[in-house]
């Protein structure tokens, strides 16, 4: 009886440490992408502050003269 129940406990172990594997991966994935992300949201800004000096306004001042 006793021997089971250790054997049990290592059957769940070893799904646990599985699991926080399969986790860790998780989050090292979602890492890098928030990293992508997050220069990828810098590098718009910097095209865009740069882009307002360069003769920005509101956006009424792009309508076609038409309207």
């Amino acid at each position: 009886m006793i021997e089971e129940r250790i054997t049990n406990l290592e059957i769940k172990l070893s799904f646990t440490e599985d699991l926080i594997e399969k986790l860790n991966q998780i989050v090292y994935k979602q890492q890098q992408q928030i990293e992508f992300l997050y220069r990828e949201l810098k590098s718009i800004k910097e095209q865009s502050s740069a882009g307002d000096g360069a003769g920005g306004g509101s956006l009424m001042d792009d309508i076609p003269p038409h309207y």
